[in-house]
């Protein structure tokens, strides 16, 4: 089965079940692991475990209620973007199971900010939501802030946190805006209007693998300079080196991101040189290439205060998530 066909097929699967008298109860009795050692206070908000799912698996908040019985301790939704926009054309997501990796195009398909609300108003999730929020295809990047602030305005009351999305390599343009002086830009109008608000809400920034060291210097700089509560690190990335697919298959393809294994070390190293030269003091939520315990120990160790995951999910099963939670819970018992 093509690869987005299975993803849509396991939603109306997950939908239809969930919906049956007593699977709610039994998804939480076979995925859910709860310790108290698993409990992580950060951005003024309580995770219930350090474990999250990576925005892009539900774009448009349709499975928040089977997904925080699986045992995730929070679930970024998005990315989010003002209208309803199809994405790229297919096919467009593209597994590389040699290296259990995924390469997506997808382009910021969702059905827009409005309908995404609306499921959230309804949602029965009972963990830590988070908004991650884009432009459309359409915005030219001087007037992306509209759309951002929008998705803002819209997602505000419904979710606990917002991630900044200027990092995809899917919307031409887009990583344009983590150059200094627009993003410096988009987080301060973003900043202005989170302080008018009755309690001002968490933002993160999500940023790309493939930035240098004096990239993410600046990065440090605007998250200092901005006063935003932490980075998201990474997103996808359009490197395709040392992976084992077949170089013609990789070429025939195409563009897009890619996620998965082939990601870990450098998503590793980025959490480590953004901890290090920070000096520990902008909290990091470590994403990519998480596929067990010892990924998300390495992650930890490196710096991030919480993990996401996303492709090693999709590879292993939603009992990945117990098992990590299981063995961290036996690891912070031990050093406490």
């Amino acid at each position: 089965m093509p690869p987005e066909t299975a993803h849509h097929f396991t939603f109306r699967l997950l939908q239809f079940l969930y919906a049956l008298p007593g699977i709610p109860f039994l998804f939480k009795k076979v995925f859910h692991y709860h310790h108290p050692t698993l409990e992580k206070q950060l951005f003024g908000l309580r995770f219930p475990n350090p474990v999250g799912l990576a925005a892009g698996f539900d774009k448009d908040a349709k499975l928040l209620g089977p997904l925080s019985s699986m045992g995730f301790g929070f679930i970024e939704i998005g990315t989010v973007t003002p209208v309803a926009q199809p994405g790229n054309p297919q096919p467009r997501l593209f597994r590389l199971p040699e290296d259990k990796a995924l390469v997506n195009r997808m382009g910021f398909n969702n059905q827009g900010v409005d309908a995404a609300a609306v499921r959230l108003k309804n949602a029965g999730a009972d963990c830590i939501i988070g908004g991650n929020i884009g432009k459309n295809k359409s915005t030219p990047n001087q007037e992306a802030y509209r759309d951002y602030l929008l998705c803002f305005d819209s997602l505000y009351p419904l979710v606990d946190y917002f991630v900044v999305n200027v990092s995809s390599p899917n919307t031409p343009g887009l990583r344009a805006l983590q150059e200094k002086g627009p993003l410096t830009d988009l987080i301060q109008r973003l900043q202005q209007v989170n302080e008018k608000k009755p309690v001002k809400k968490p933002i993160l920034l999500k940023i790309a693998p493939d930035l240098t060291n004096s990239q993410l210097d600046d990065i440090i700089d605007i998250t200092r300079q901005t006063g935003i509560e932490g980075i998201v690190a990474t997103n996808t990335t359009i490197e395709r080196k040392g992976l084992h697919t077949s170089k013609q298959e990789i070429e025939a393809i195409g563009m897009g991101g890619l996620s998965g294994k082939p990601l870990k070390q450098r998503s590793t190293d980025v959490i480590r040189y953004l901890h290090r030269q920070s000096s520990g003091k902008i909290p990091i939520i470590g994403v990519g290439g998480i596929e067990d315990f010892n990924d998300v120990r390495e992650k930890l160790e490196a710096g991030a205060s919480l993990v996401q995951v996303y492709t090693g999910f999709i590879y292993r099963g939603p009992s990945m998530v117990r098992k990590i939670n299981k063995k961290l819970a036996r690891q912070f018992s031990k050093s406490a």
